[in-house]
């Protein structure tokens, strides 16, 4: 078992658990070269007020099971996990006692690229999400605010090799972001761990015994 320094942040209606330092930063390094170039990255196209934009990200979806993962008018089909992604996903499930079906690996560019004010409340995830938010490469600004009370504000920097554990109620009563940034920065790539029951199934504890 690794040594985690778990640090619980302070949010209303809200579990949240951030691992700054999950990987050392020799196996963060190791995975941030090699996933950039293993994982087949795409950019999709995103619909907002009507029209169509570029994401301004590039993603991958991977999953043990066939579930797509859909969200923003935008369809995902799972490649089946393997390679490095493979690994982080069982250091990562062994070390939180948690079972991962799905990962939706983002790879932000440069400060351009970002996501917007959005929770993970997609009715596939269920009604608590449990999401795993790996980091290699850039520090990146991680916001929050709560979707009712205006103001209660959150903001950490999630590191290169750290963890961001969200669960409980967060995704229903709080809304995340991705900024951009005009600062010339690097690239970061961000792994999110979900669990997506397959359909017509009964869901197992995600919880490991």
């Amino acid at each position: 078992m690794r040594l985690l320094n778990a640090k619980k942040l302070n949010l209303k209606d809200a579990d949240v658990i951030y691992y700054p330092n999950f990987f050392s930063e020799k196996e963060a390094d190791f995975f941030f070269k090699n996933l950039k170039v293993e994982i087949n990255w795409l950019q999709d196209k995103i619909k907002v007020f009507g029209k169509t934009y570029d994401q301004p990200r590039l993603t991958s979806f991977f999953a043990t099971n066939k579930e797509p993962y859909s969200y923003s008018n935008i369809t995902m089909y799972p490649r089946p996990f393997d390679g490095n992604i493979l690994k982080i996903k069982t250091v990562i499930e062994t070390e939180l006692s948690i079972y991962f079906t799905s990962c939706l690996a983002n790879l932000y560019r440069d400060g351009k690229d970002s996501n917007g004010w959005h929770a993970d409340d997609e009715k596939s995830l269920g009604k608590k999400p449990v999401i795993a938010s790996a980091t290699f490469g850039e520090e990146r600004p991680f916001h929050f605010k709560h979707k009712k009370d205006k103001s209660l504000k959150e903001k950490i920097t999630l590191k290169h090799g750290s963890v961001l554990l969200m669960q409980g109620s967060t995704q229903e009563n709080w809304l995340h972001q991705i900024p951009k940034t005009t600062r010339q920065i690097g690239s970061r790539i961000n792994l999110t761990f979900r669990i997506i029951p397959q359909k017509n199934r009964v869901p197992s504890n995600p919880v490991l015994s």
